[in-house]
């Protein structure tokens, strides 16, 4: 699989149909088909259910998803830092459980830093990825909203390591 049929992947989850992220993509939907196709056929299950009024997500493909995103933003990392670009713009990720509270202070950081300085990322997710994504670098800080109810043996482990 490559670096452009995961940003197909994303666009078509992101539109919702893949005839929408055709043309937003300006390549033929047949063209978008085979590629999605060519990637599932290489990982050997379905990224998406596709239906008449445009495609879902699989389980799978929700978690394959989480993981392109991480590959393509990398990727684009390493590109605008290392490209022929003379102008380098840092960048801050945070991953956090989704909740309001924390969308609404990333909201006022972007505001009070300013969006030409750096490019900002949030990353709403399950709490293991995370904590993934603090342990691989993908993020710069990781939002956690842990209670004796809510946090599992897992993730213990997982924070523990």
């Amino acid at each position: 699989m490559t670096l452009q049929q995961l940003r197909y992947l994303i666009a078509v989850a992101e539109k919702g149909a893949i005839t929408e992220a055709a043309k937003s993509l300006f390549i033929s939907q047949p063209s978008l088909s085979n590629a999605i196709r060519e990637v599932e056929q290489s990982i050997g299950f379905r990224i998406f259910n596709r239906h008449r009024t445009g495609v879902t997500l699989t389980a799978k493909g929700v978690d394959f998803l989480g993981h392109a995103h991480q590959v393509v933003w990398q990727m684009d990392a390493l590109e605008s830092k290392y490209g022929d670009s003379q102008e380098t713009r840092q960048r801050f990720c945070v991953s956090t459980q989704h909740y309001t509270f924390t969308a609404n202070a990333f909201v006022e950081l972007v505001k009070d830093r300013g969006q030409g300085q750096c490019d900002f990322m949030l990353n709403e997710t399950q709490t293991h990825q995370v904590v993934e994504d603090v342990c691989g670098r993908f993020s710069d800080l990781g939002v956690l909203y842990l209670s004796r109810i809510g946090v599992g043996p897992a993730t213990l482990r997982m924070l523990r390591a």
